[in-house]
């Protein structure tokens, strides 16, 4: 056992009071002086297997939260994307994630300008809108598009965001913006982006009829039969405020940052306006995404590749993508 212990330690090196040298604490071979000095005492070796750092902590921002049809008040903290936020929110309320349809920032009203995206202001105050009454709309296709923009709440519920005035969706008195699109022909898209609802309706044959089955949010007694139109405001699209936000992220951690400068506002909405135009969406953070992809190319090639690189899934369209390059140059140049 002895003969063997000691083969070990020769094939783990130099050992001094049973523990391992160091490399400048092992004597060097040969005799002399230098042989016979005492070495230092060897660091201390770190355990094996030690776990591995703890991410980076979360923001530990308070905010505060209603149902927007009427709740007492809650507090939420250390979510940082839209499916924790509605999880937390769910568990103030004792209510089901999936009964959240979107949420609206300092207003409990079904205001498309004061939607929830991937930023909230740190002294923003949130409402949830869950779900109402489910209906079920025939609708026959009469023009190419039926007048509707799409959005959707990030975590598998699209909506309406807005009516075109005089289109054939704004006849059906009974579609209402904020109206959760549950399916299409009995066929469920709950789980579907809105660019997918939105190329699915555009697909639909003209002269053919076809049902929406609709889930409108939660009124409360003010905003009973109130019917948001599609008038634009001077607010719309507004990203930012000038304050400090806290952005949401799909993967990795929420962070608090600066609001969007001036440029990166316009650009956006200049963006929002083209993702309306060709896709029948509107989605200020993609729009934001687009314009972040952009702002630093020098020509409209690297901008399509860097798109492609984090939104290739979308495979915009290149007139598109020629147009949009030309938005954030106009805005850049100061020229819009």
């Amino acid at each position: 056992m002895l003969q063997g212990s000691r083969r070990k330690n020769r094939e783990l090196g130099p050992m001094q009071n049973g523990e391992p040298m160091s490399p400048q604490t092992q004597r060097p071979q040969g005799s002399g002086e230098n042989s016979k000095q005492m070495p230092q005492p060897a660091p201390p070796s770190l355990p094996p297997n030690l776990p591995s750092p703890p991410p980076p902590s979360r923001p530990r921002l308070v905010f505060h939260t209603q149902l927007a049809h009427g709740s007492p008040t809650g507090r939420i903290q250390g979510f940082t994307n839209v499916k924790e936020l509605y999880t937390k929110i769910a568990e103030v309320f004792d209510i089901s994630p999936s009964e959240i349809l979107f949420c609206t920032l300092n207003s409990h009203k079904v205001d498309m300008q004061k939607l929830l995206g991937g930023q909230i202001g740190l002294e923003d105050f949130i409402f949830a809108h869950v779900r109402g009454e489910t209906k079920e709309v025939e609708v026959t296709k009469t023009e190419d598009a039926l007048g509707l923009t799409i959005t959707d709440n990030g975590t598998g519920y699209a909506f309406i965001k807005r009516i075109k005035e005089g289109s054939t969706i704004d006849h059906l008195k009974s579609v209402c913006v904020g109206d959760h699109i549950e399916a299409i022909n009995d066929q469920s898209i709950v789980g579907c982006r809105h660019y997918e609802v939105a190329k699915m309706l555009k697909e639909l044959p003209r002269g053919a009829p076809f049902t929406l089955r609709l889930v409108e949010p939660k009124k409360a007694f003010d905003m009973i039969a109130q019917r948001t139109k599609s008038a634009k405001s001077c607010g719309e699209g507004k990203v930012g405020s000038g304050r400090e936000t806290l952005r949401l992220r799909s993967k990795g951690f929420a962070s608090v940052q600066e609001a969007p400068n001036e440029f990166e506002e316009r650009a956006t909405k200049k963006v929002d306006d083209l993702l309306e135009s060709y896709m029948g969406i509107r989605d200020l953070e993609l729009a934001a995404t687009i314009v972040e992809a952009g702002k630093d190319k020098q020509n409209p090639d690297d901008f399509a590749e860097a798109l492609d690189s984090v939104l290739g899934d979308f495979a915009f369209p290149d007139v598109f993508l020629f147009d949009v390059w030309g938005a954030i140059g106009d805005v850049k140049n100061g020229r819009v």
